[in-house]
């Protein structure tokens, strides 16, 4: 029990952090799926510690990122979904007992007292979020907002301090 114990509060520690922009893993992540010529779904999924404006920036800053890759300028947001899974950990509680006994002639006396430790439970929430773009070359004229992707990548990397040397 101990083992496993120490095992979750391990992986608790490795992903206390809030979800870095990275290739989706354990920890969360962005990833992409093109389907069509122009067209990208672009996926961000948080970990317990991520804030719905970050996983949702990062979303973003992909989509900029993958528009650019595939030599497009700008993109428009065809269609985005927000998701948050809400689930609960709850630590292992022990107890421990120590107790005295006083003899006096034919009588005992005693007294225990019992801790119990743990049992908490944490509760977390990870956001998702999925964005389908559709990208151009050149500034479309259409209703809606345009993004530039090139724009959208600086503004979120600056806020977020991404690709600055430490």
């Amino acid at each position: 029990m101990k083992r496993v114990s120490i095992f979750l509060f391990m992986i608790l520690i490795l992903a206390g952090c809030a979800t870095a922009y990275q290739r989706k893993s354990l920890t969360g992540g962005y990833s992409e799926t093109r389907l069509g010529e122009n067209i990208f779904q672009i996926s961000f999924k948080g970990n317990g510690y991520t804030s719905r404006e970050r996983a949702s920036d990062f979303s973003l800053l992909r989509s900029a990122e993958v528009a650019l890759e595939n030599e497009f300028r700008y993109f428009v947001i065809v269609d985005s979904e927000r998701h948050t899974d809400i689930g609960a950990y709850t630590t292992p509680s022990t107890s421990h007992t120590t107790g005295n006994a006083y003899s006096y002639g034919n009588y005992t006396s005693g007294a225990a007292r019992t801790t119990t430790y743990g049992g908490q439970t944490y509760y977390f929430s990870k956001p998702e979020t999925s964005n389908t773009i559709l990208c151009f070359k050149k500034k479309p004229d259409i209703n809606g907002i345009i993004y530039d992707a090139e724009f959208v990548a600086n503004s979120i990397k600056t806020k977020y301090g991404i690709g600055k040397s430490k």
